[in-house]
């Protein structure tokens, strides 16, 4: 059995976002393909076309952002039928506007988004995440993996290890510039090789990460709305900055599909671990 965890991040230019989040969601191979095709058949039962052709993408910052819920209350809602028809209209031809067709629109993606968590939990995807305050003192050295990855990775192996004898793990990045990538597969090196936790998690996990293009792959997209929905909805313990409440529904989607397990931890004895958590600080973990 084999698991490939796609990653991507919210909030690292540290902007606008209140919590910077690199998320990932870890889907089965056996369900990989059969979850991409349901989600493209969505766009068409949705929208009426394929809204993630070309050089377009399923970006959270698009489907999810605060005027797509003031436009979609603006009116009350369509039936699917209409919805779809209205919404693709406007697609097809952004200069014929009209209030319908913007409501229509923007309540055909908070429909989309909310039918694409749902299969994600049909197809047991499982999500993960290393949730940071965005006034955290960005990471200096570069010789070790920053603390989020290493919380991330930590989790993840945890999560291949209750799968059971034989279960393995692949790392799926979004592709970045070629220096920041050679980084990264260092610090990866480094953390995977050279320390103790690395070298344990290395049996379960390909220490070799693959790059994709994030608009040619669709589960990608699907991290990018989870960090998205993480960093604005979901509140934690210690997580005190304001929240959308409009994001709500989507959290009550994501929250099920966290990984919960137990471990136990020397002397603070056995704990329950959950594959989203918040953490503060970016410097090298105990025993990298």
């Amino acid at each position: 059995m084999s698991w490939f965890l796609f990653l991507d991040e919210s909030g690292h230019d540290r902007k606008k976002a209140p919590y910077e989040v690199l998320a990932g969601v870890a889907i089965e191979d056996r369900e990989l393909w059969n979850l991409i095709q349901r989600i493209r058949e969505s766009e068409l039962e949705f929208f009426g076309t394929r809204i993630s052709e070309g050089s377009l993408e399923l970006k959270a910052k698009k489907l999810l952002k605060r005027k797509t819920f003031k436009h979609a209350g603006q009116m009350p809602a369509f039936a699917a039928a209409k919805r779809r028809e209205l919404a693709l209209a406007l697609i097809m031809n952004g200069t014929e506007v009209s209030r319908g067709r913007i409501t229509a629109l923007a309540q055909a993606k908070l429909a989309f988004v909310e039918h694409v968590l749902d299969l994600c939990a049909q197809h047991r995807v499982r999500v993960f995440g290393s949730i940071l305050d965005c006034d955290t003192e960005p990471a200096i050295r570069a010789d070790y993996l920053r603390k989020d990855y290493a919380y991330l990775f930590e989790k993840f192996y945890y999560f291949l290890e209750d799968c059971g004898p034989g279960c393995m793990g692949s790392i799926v990045f979004d592709e970045r510039d070629k220096a920041e990538s050679h980084l990264l597969l260092n610090q990866m090196e480094e953390y995977f090789i050279k320390t103790s936790n690395g070298r344990t998690r290395a049996s379960r996990i390909l220490p070799e990460p693959f790059f994709v293009h994030s608009d040619l792959t669709t589960a990608i997209q699907l991290a990018d709305i989870v960090a998205y929905v993480v960093s604005w909805g979901l509140r934690l313990k210690r997580m005190n900055r304001p929240r959308r409440d409009e994001l709500g529904p989507f959290v009550e989607k994501i929250l099920p599909l966290r990984h919960m397990t137990k471990r136990e931890f020397g002397e603070d004895g056995e704990k329950t671990v959950w594959s989203l958590t918040f953490i503060d600080g970016l410097g090298p973990r105990n025993g990298q």
